[in-house]
């Protein structure tokens, strides 16, 4: 039979802790060991038990290899700086920082809350609601400033668009006038050609068939064109009155 499955979590009982600790310690150096060995691997393990015991390993290599080496490649691959020989007065002033920071950081949530509305102001005090509105007002104002400044922005650029569109509208208008223009001479050079093609048809239809009689029209154009011939009234009688008419005289 096979073994169970083990609950992956942590062993209430000291005895049975440290026991698995140390098997698995051990096989985990083993597998890092054969790792190193099998694959070439610089391999770096440091180990520290519940009871603060170290145990480390540092994989084997015709290369010079250590635990500080590998910690050394470790912070220039991750970009980060491990500082080294940190005295008591340094650990003071880190933990005063950290401390100060922390202090800051509540203030600057709590502040940020009371501005949201998110925590219950019956604790506050006058003055600090009083500041809180100026605050408030202030911030108002300079929102209302900003949202102004946008709109007048985007009023201009629809503007500086409309004018755009409108001169584009006037391009495109003169070209479509042009267009129809051009389209029309041509329309009329078409009419003119195709009238001037039929008077020849009809000058070639004459020249088939002259009139009898008749001068010939030297051009179309004297085709197309009547000719008007004056007339002059002839009275069907004399004037009796004109001077230059002499009667007989009857004795």
């Amino acid at each position: 039979m096979g073994r169970g499955k083990i609950e992956i979590a942590r062993i209430e009982s000291r005895t049975n802790r440290q026991v698995t600790f140390s098997k698995r310690r051990g096989g985990l150096l083993k597998k890092a060991r054969e790792l190193s060995v099998l694959c070439d691997a610089e391999i770096g393990l440091i180990i520290f038990s519940c009871t603060g015991k170290l145990t480390e390993f540092c994989s084997e290599s015709t290369r010079s290899c250590s635990i500080e080496e590998i910690i050394r490649r470790y912070q220039a691959a991750k970009g980060v700086r491990i500082p080294a020989g940190v005295n008591n007065q340094d650990s003071e002033a880190i933990y005063n920082e950290l401390g100060r920071m922390r202090k800051e950081t509540h203030n600057l949530e709590l502040s940020l809350r009371r501005y949201t509305g998110d925590i219950d102001l019956n604790s506050v005090k006058l003055e600090e609601l009083t500041q809180l509105e100026h605050q408030l007002e202030c911030s108002v104002k300079k929102v209302r400033v900003r949202k102004m400044e946008i709109l007048r922005q985007q009023t201009d650029n629809l503007l500086r668009k409309e004018k755009m569109l409108e001169e584009e509208n006037e391009q495109i208008f003169s070209l479509l006038k042009d267009n129809n223009n051009q389209m029309a001479w041509e329309q009329q050079q078409q009419q003119q050609a195709a009238m001037v093609s039929k008077f020849e048809e009809h000058g070639q239809v004459l020249d088939q068939f002259p009139f009898s009689g008749e001068a010939q029209p030297s051009s179309v154009l004297e085709l197309a064109i009547p000719h008007y011939q004056p007339f002059r009234l002839q009275p069907t009688q004399p004037n009796l009155q004109d001077f230059g008419l002499h009667f007989p005289t009857f004795g």
